[in-house]
């Protein structure tokens, strides 16, 4: 009985080692498998970052020839063009140039106003009063509440006082849950209109288009510029004005300034030549790629010199 009881008991402790064995081996084989899937995918996707870099040195060098082939953009050149997906061994890639003086730059809302010879004042800051009134006259275009111009020069310009009306300071954002304040500072991305008091989603999602930001005050580019923000110039455009204008810049876009105010359209309603321009100096190449499971969409900020020299000033992944 007791060689009986020994050898069920042996039986049950292989049974159990094997059971054991089998385990391990199915775990480890599981985690190899998964470890394997890991580094694949880290390949793949650098893989696909590395395409998408090679995306963004075609944007540049288009950009490069661009300008050495004439000082005048608008959406008649190759850089204008998007660049279908293409395949290439084992992914594809796919690019696009985006003229960014063709948008209202948030950062002109503010302009800064220098010591005074006698350095008895510091520099100091105000609106720019012919950017508000663009800004404000896209808003109403757009079917906006115009007096959101004050909430963004306030989170841009360096005081504490609050701009009437419409305006908001750290009072108002540090009763918010989470508070946060004003950064006072230029804005670094389109997103930061979303902290900004009185800015929803829904509000965002229709300015966004038409809006940027850059790290100086830019022109906008007239033959660039979307119908909403060539009818944010005036106030005394008539019905069907601007699409007249949109016709006449094409198809080589007006060659200065000077002609695009002396056009039949434009003639007397829009004032000065301040703020405007026929060249762009900011892109936002768009570069998206695959490679295997890989996946990567890549912003690339780009400022053009007047050399031609083109550098890129901020990438961003996935949204920018």
């Amino acid at each position: 009985m007791r060689k009986t009881n020994q050898s069920g008991a042996a039986l049950i402790t292989a049974i159990l080692i094997t059971a054991i064995a089998t385990i391990a081996a199915v775990s480890m084989a599981s985690r190899q498998h998964l470890d394997i899937r890991r580094t694949t995918n880290v390949i793949e996707s650098s893989q696909a970052y590395l395409f998408a870099l090679g995306a963004e040195e075609w944007g540049k060098q288009m950009l490069v020839r661009d300008r050495q082939q004439n000082q005048v953009d608008h959406l008649a050149e190759d850089w204008a063009t998007m660049l279908p997906p293409i395949d290439v061994e084992g992914g594809r890639i796919a690019g696009q140039i985006k003229d960014l003086q063709g948008r209202f730059n948030l950062n002109n809302l503010v302009t800064d106003l220098p010591s005074n010879p006698q350095g008895n004042q510091p520099a100091s800051q105000q609106p720019s009063q012919l950017d508000v009134d663009r800004f404000q006259r896209l808003l109403r275009h757009l079917n906006l509440d115009d007096e959101l111009v004050y909430a963004i020069i306030d989170w841009i310009d360096k005081d504490e006082n609050v701009s009437i009306p419409g305006g908001a300071e750290d009072f108002t954002y540090l009763r918010f849950d989470p508070p946060y304040r004003t950064p006072n500072a230029m804005m670094a991305s389109v997103s930061e209109l979303l902290l900004i008091n009185g800015i929803t989603r829904d509000i965002y999602a229709i300015l966004e288009p038409y809006v940027t930001v850059l790290p100086e005050y830019t022109a906008i580019n007239v033959n660039t510029a979307s119908v909403e923000i060539l009818t944010a110039l005036s106030s005394d455009w008539l019905a069907g004005d601007v699409d007249q204008l949109i016709d006449q810049r094409t198809p080589d876009g007006f060659q200065s300034v000077a002609s695009f105010l002396a056009s039949a359209t434009a003639t007397g309603k829009i004032s000065g030549t301040e703020g405007l321009s026929v060249q762009t100096n900011y892109f936002i190449i768009n570069a998206g790629s695959e490679f295997g499971r890989g996946r990567t969409s890549l912003y690339s900020l780009v400022v053009r010199d007047d050399n031609g020299k083109v550098e890129v000033a901020m990438r961003a992944q996935g949204v920018y």
